[in-house]
């Protein structure tokens, strides 16, 4: 029995070696789940000012096996939602944007898929031809989320060939009060 025992313990240990990148990184965005953190913008399109002197928050706040929602308020703005999906060995990022009724906006649901395992803090997503679909401009479109837990989130948007660069982080290390239900939640 003891024998049994000591092969179990070294088969579960090998199997926790094996865990690829993108299940570090979804056990670390796991490790935020029901935590709400403020941000601070560091990099925005030139002429685009809408999160300018917004306090910024995002809200780590239904996360299930294989769909994390992280509600992303600008100042008293509740419509935005991160969706991250996994599918198989890959992670999908949409943009759900609601109006304050709850309905969908007319641009909402565009992101991205991972095309490979990234890594275990950081992972790309590139436009998918949907968001080309509703967003001609963006085809060129890479969002980054970058996870350090107890240091800091990165939220970021580059569009390939041109100046357009996005990026906010949130501090991982204190937690904030967490924003009212984002627009068209139920709770």
């Amino acid at each position: 029995m003891r024998h049994l025992i000591a092969v179990l313990t070294a088969i579960s240990l090998s199997a926790a070696c094996w865990a690829s990148p993108l299940d570090e990184y979804w056990s670390n965005l796991q490790s935020l789940c029901g935590n709400a953190y403020e941000g601070k913008l560091i990099t925005h399109p030139e002429g685009e000012t809408g999160f300018v002197g917004h306090r910024l928050v995002m809200h780590v706040k239904d996360c299930g096996e294989e769909r994390i929602r992280i509600p992303f308020m600008v100042g008293d703005n509740l419509s935005r939602t991160w969706v991250l999906t996994r599918t198989g060995d890959r992670l999908e990022l949409k943009h759900d944007h609601r109006h304050e009724d709850g309905t969908p906006e007319e641009v909402t649901m565009y992101g991205g898929t991972t095309t490979n395992l990234g890594r275990s803090w950081e992972q790309y997503f590139p436009a998918g031809e949907q968001t080309r679909g509703v967003i001609e401009a963006a085809f060129s479109n890479v969002w980054v989320m970058r996870v350090y837990p107890g240091e800091v989130f990165t939220y970021g948007l580059w569009r390939l060939g041109t100046p357009r660069v996005f990026q906010v982080d949130f501090d991982l290390s204190e937690t904030v009060e967490p924003p009212p239900a984002p627009w068209g939640w139920e709770d």
